[in-house]
């Protein structure tokens, strides 16, 4: 059970948290700096859903250098648990956010008007599929880390 690939203080967990950081990063970054996302609330909602996992990626990223580098993986029942259901939290509303976000980004393309000028439209569409590749991350993490904890 201790060696279970992607639960908290593995390699593999550090691994996943910093892409996560990294790609929830570049979906806020893209969405952000020169286009004005503020006009729609789905651009609105992934930025703040992104901003929310920097943070919480980034900490337990922190924690999983920690476990590496002292030798001894936090593995207490309760702080597992948390890490479960926030990365449960987290991954569904990245998940939502992204779908929200591609779903109004396709509607503006293919709407008749320039409601979306081609340079904001390819940032709103990378933004969309940095956040996706952000919650695939999350997600995977959620699910070794659940495995860990039911294998109690």
């Amino acid at each position: 059970m201790d060696d279970t690939p992607g639960s908290v203080g593995t390699t593999a967990s550090l691994s996943l948290r910093l892409g996560q950081a990294l790609f929830s990063s570049a979906s806020l970054l893209f969405m952000s700096v020169g286009v004005e996302f503020y006009s729609y609330t789905a651009f609105c909602f992934l930025v703040t859903i992104m901003g929310l996992v920097i943070p919480w990626s980034a900490t337990l990223a922190i924690v999983d250098m920690y476990s590496i580098i002292a030798g001894c993986p936090l593995r207490l029942p309760g702080v597992m648990v948390i890490v479960v259901v926030g990365d449960w939290v987290l991954s569904i509303l990245s998940l939502a956010a992204a779908c929200s976000t591609a779903s109004v980004v396709d509607l503006l393309v293919h709407i008749d008007g320039s409601y979306c000028p081609p340079k904001f439209c390819g940032r709103y569409q990378l933004s969309a599929a940095m956040a996706f590749l952000s919650w695939f991350l999350t997600a995977a993490s959620s699910l070794f880390n659940l495995w860990l904890v039911a294998s109690w």
